[in-house]
């Protein structure tokens, strides 16, 4: 039987708590799996900004530090989706459709999501 999920674009909230909560991005990655399956499992550009971001508000230099590291091990062990002109498309279109049904979604949401 096959899975019934085919892949999987890690959200930056799932990342942010694992960093916190001290784990190593395999750790982090791990957990997720253990939970999904074996599916593959990306990132999007648009995650790779959003938790380079936290390295930028980091309060220390340990935590940045760390952030830093966290950041530099997820980007060497899942690829990552990049966003495109294809991407953009199914951004608007996503996005539009919402919209027009009284619903507006975070654009970091709608690039996650299109990835």
């Amino acid at each position: 039987m096959d899975p019934a999920i085919l892949g999987l674009v890690l959200d930056s909230s799932v990342l942010v708590a694992a960093e916190r909560r001290r784990l190593t991005a395999a750790e982090a990655v791990g957990n997720v799996l253990e939970v999904i399956g074996s599916v593959p499992v990306v990132l999007s550009a648009m995650t790779v900004a959003e938790i380079g971001h936290g390295i930028y508000r980091a309060a220390t230099v340990e935590i940045r530090l760390r952030r830093r590291r966290f950041l530099h091990e997820l980007k060497a062990t899942l690829p990552i989706h990049p966003l495109t002109e294809a991407t953009s498309e199914i951004i608007a279109r996503v996005g539009g459709d919402a919209a027009a049904q009284g619903s507006t979604l975070p654009l970091g949401d709608l690039l996650i999501e299109a990835s």
